[in-house]
């Protein structure tokens, strides 16, 4: 019997929407991962992209426990020489709240073609409102 593949235009693509206020970042994280990824639809393959869109609201509001408010550090670098700037993540939450999120689901996701496609699926809006309603986005709970 052979392996069942699904093609490319079999695959339904649905839109959630995840509010993050008062929420732990990595649950978050991971549940739009898992999403992105397609791993909560029975046609899952491992080396196709399956998953559904997903949209995080409110991020701003994201909870980070413990100390890594002060203590979690974002670092990026120029590609030059002494090019590596870090950050604190309240200071990240100040500037663009959304990274906290983004780069949070970003880790992960798989580091090939394939996981830079699957991101370009998620949308992050650090308010509650969004430009998606058109899409009839569902409720998802972490």
């Amino acid at each position: 019997m052979p392996t069942y593949i699904p093609k490319a235009d079999a695959v339904g693509r649905r839109w959630f929407v995840i509010d993050a206020s008062g929420k732990v970042l990595g649950k978050v994280a991971s549940t739009a991962a898992s999403v992105l990824t397609g791993k909560r639809k029975p046609i899952y393959t491992p080396f196709l992209d399956t998953g559904d869109h997903v949209v995080v609201i409110n991020a701003d509001a994201v909870v980070l426990t413990g100390r890594k408010e002060t203590d979690k550090v974002y670092h990026r670098h120029s590609g030059y020489l002494g090019g590596l700037k870090s950050r604190a993540a309240k200071d990240v939450r100040k500037e663009r709240p959304a990274r906290i999120v983004e780069d949070a689901i970003r880790g992960m996701l798989p580091k090939t073609k394939l996981g830079r496609a699957m991101f370009l699926k998620l949308k992050v809006y650090a308010g509650a409102t969004h430009p998606h309603q058109a899409q009839k986005p569902q409720p998802l709970n972490p």
